[in-house]
């Protein structure tokens, strides 16, 4: 378990990144030989599959591996229509209307002219400031790197306070009393650097899917390179960012001050999420200075509120209206050398309407578990129903797998908003029958399934594991 935390010695990293490349070498042949088989469901025309290991459907940008030529844009091969593009340096970017939870889409290169699309999207950079804009969000930069406005354009909003400036990097010296990696004392904030002024900040994206900019600066003696990103009609502004990390004894934090009031801000953990006091009222706050969440962390109002989302760093601190992630550490003991060396990771701020439960989580699962796109031969197929599907929004699939015994599919699920009610399931698969589980996957009570659906009930955050037989 030492593992994860960062508080092993150095051999043992060597042995768990040894691991990680030999699990990796067994995983990705069996992924993209099942990718290849979903790929015959398709039409024999398919030259791509697109597949959604979420299960939240929706608008989303797929990345091809494959580089267009001139005239050339893609279409998908059941509807037959012409989907927008963009070449990018890793391979073309494709705007996919709708692709349904844990579903598939086919896609084909084609001769066909690329659609007219609505909307704007910009980005440019001046002497005085530099800008990322689409129809929702108007983000502006200024020279530093700092982002120094944030309009909603939707609602009118200014999502940062007057004068305030947000992706603000600070460094922090971190020596604990004891236990160097295990700890971070309540007194680390009292000496605190922040980052250079951008050495550049430059236009690299400039198509009509997404606009980015690239701005590299330096904190104490590490380099930081961030490419931040907005994609055409999204709300997420996606800070993909590469450290050269060369400190001892710092930790680095990112901040986001923003106009939103609110006692308390909500942390997404596992199977759910958790209220925390925004303020330091009384002696369990104050040992709340930091706090682990998993995908994202939101401040809401009634009516507004940001979400900060991760696909990696677990640690944040939220004070009054001031949300900040835990990039890295620097500790020495028990290992001198943790956390040296590059590191790559991406965070992302969503505003929105409302509080999280409208847009937050499927950002942050698409932010965690992105489009899957490969190459394949088509079959003799007319397309793909999704794998299964829920009529409940705040009912999560996490987990789906075959059962350890051979019989048949395990589904778990949990309830994420704190509601109860019934839920139906329906599988794209003829069902036989349906059991409810532990999480032993022991089966404890029959469903009843009726016309190839299973509905049961569930409470606040409860977990179901569900047996699923197929005829």
């Amino acid at each position: 378990h030492d593992i994860l935390p960062g508080s092993s010695i150095n051999q043992v990293y060597q042995d768990s990144e040894n691991d990680h490349a030999a699990i990796r070498a067994l995983a990705e042949p069996i992924r993209d030989a099942a990718l290849a088989a979903l790929g015959q469901l398709l039409p024999e025309t398919a030259e791509f599959v697109v597949a959604n290991p979420t299960a939240f459907g929706g608008a989303r940008l797929a990345l091809l591996p494959a580089t267009l030529a001139d005239g050339q844009t893609v279409r998908d091969v059941v509807s037959g229509a012409v989907l927008a593009t963009q070449p990018v340096a890793d391979g073309t970017l494709v705007a996919l209307p709708h692709i349904a939870g844990h579903g598939l889409v086919g896609l084909a290169v084609s001769a066909v002219p690329q659609p007219e699309l609505a909307g704007m999207l910009a980005v440019e950079v001046g002497a005085g400031t530099a800008v990322l804009e689409n129809d929702l969000l108007r983000v502006e930069f200024a020279p530093s790197g700092d982002i120094v406005a944030l309009t909603d354009k939707e609602t009118g909003r200014q999502v940062l306070p007057a004068g305030a400036r947000a992706n603000l990097f600070q460094a922090f010296e971190d020596r604990p009393l004891n236990w160097d990696a295990w700890d971070i004392d309540i007194f680390y904030d009292e000496k605190v650097w922040t980052a250079e002024p951008a050495h550049s900040l430059t236009v690299i994206e400039a198509g009509p899917l997404r606009a980015g900019l690239e701005i590299r600066r330096r904190l104490l003696h590490s380099d930081i390179v961030q490419r931040i990103y907005l994609a055409r009609g999204e709300r997420r502004l996606d800070f993909v960012t590469t450290i050269e990390w060369r400190e001892r004894h710092i930790m680095l934090k990112v901040a986001f001050p923003v106009d939103v009031l609110s006692p308390t801000a909500t942390f997404d953990v596992q199977w759910g999420n958790v209220p925390r006091n925004t303020h330091r009222n009384t002696s369990w706050d104050w040992a709340r200075f930091e706090s682990c969440a998993h995908k994202w962390i939101d401040l809401s109002e009634g009516n507004y509120g940001v979400s900060l989302l991760n696909d990696c760093k677990y640690g944040h601190d939220v004070q009054d209206n001031v949300m900040r992630l835990t990039l890295l550490r620097s500790p020495t003991f028990p290992d001198p050398e943790a956390d040296q060396g590059t590191h790559h990771f991406t965070y992302s701020l969503l505003p929105h309407p409302g509080d999280w439960r409208g847009e937050t989580i499927t950002a942050a699962y698409a932010l965690n578990d992105p489009l899957i796109v490969q190459r394949v031969a088509g079959g003799a197929g007319s397309g793909s129903a999704a794998l299964l599907a829920v009529d409940a929004p705040n009912v999560v699939v996490e987990t789906i797998k075959q059962a350890e015994d051979g019989n048949g599919l395990i589904v778990r699920l949990y309830e994420n908003e704190r509601c109860r009610g019934p839920v139906t399931l329906r599988p794209s698969f003829p069902l036989a029958a349906a059991y409810r589980c532990n999480l032993l996957e022991e089966t404890k009570a029959k469903l009843d399934v009726i016309q190839n659906e299973v509905t049961f009930p569930i409470t606040p955050y409860q977990i179901v594991t569900l047996r699923l037989v197929a005829e």
